[in-house]
């Protein structure tokens, strides 16, 4: 267990001084992430999704106890 403690922590060392992300990478994660939020925004709000939780809902709200 000491072996891959060592090893872990050399392998992390040699990565340089980069500790984070640059500005540009900030924007494109933004941006990936509002992609991705618009397509999941339009999933979720199409007829087949939306009938498909009503039904859902439905079916557990009428679930006997």
């Amino acid at each position: 267990m000491r072996i891959i403690g060592f090893r872990l922590r050399a392998a992390l060392g040699r990565r340089g001084s980069d500790a984070g992300m640059s500005t540009s990478e900030y924007a494109m994660g933004t941006i990936a992430a509002c992609a991705f939020a618009a397509v999941l925004y339009k999933v979720v709000t199409s007829d087949v999704v939306s009938a498909a939780l009503q039904s859902t809902i439905g079916k557990a709200l009428d679930a006997p106890f």
